[in-house]
């Protein structure tokens, strides 16, 4: 036996090798290995996700372009407060912005964005529906 950080103890397979591997979890194999680059790439772009306005923002803009008006309008939040979320928005490159005269106007950079956001709501059903406690 072979114990984890938060000392559980872990199956051997018969080869001595510990069991409870991302693969055995999930049950599908990690196609990749992340170094420790790609894994402060992803903790960027996690963060960039991690507030509701931001994601509110995505949801509205993946539907069309928007100017920070009708962000204003569409979503009942102040125009600083919209500023700031598309500036870091536009920092992790999640948006793409689009200057027309004195209007500036806010799309998806990329829709497969839209595929993350709801892998990440599944995996949030998921999770809270297996909670006992809160």
């Amino acid at each position: 036996m072979t114990g984890s950080k938060e000392g559980k103890a872990l199956q051997d397979d018969p080869n001595g090798t510990p069991r409870n591997t991302a693969a055995e979890k999930t049950g599908r194999p990690v196609s990749r290995q992340f170094d420790f680059d790609d894994l402060q790439c992803i903790a960027f772009l996690a963060k960039s996700l991690s507030d509701a306005n931001r994601l509110r923002i995505l949801l509205l803009i993946s539907v069309g372009r928007k100017s920070v008006s009708a962000i204003v309008e569409a979503l009942d939040l102040s125009q600083p407060l919209v500023s700031h979320h598309l500036k870091e928005l536009r920092r992790s490159l999640l948006v793409r912005v689009e200057r027309e005269g004195p209007f500036i106007y806010y799309e998806l950079a990329d829709p497969g964005i839209l595929n993350i956001l709801e892998a990440l709501s599944d995996m949030a059903a998921d999770l809270l529906s297996a909670r006992k406690t809160f």
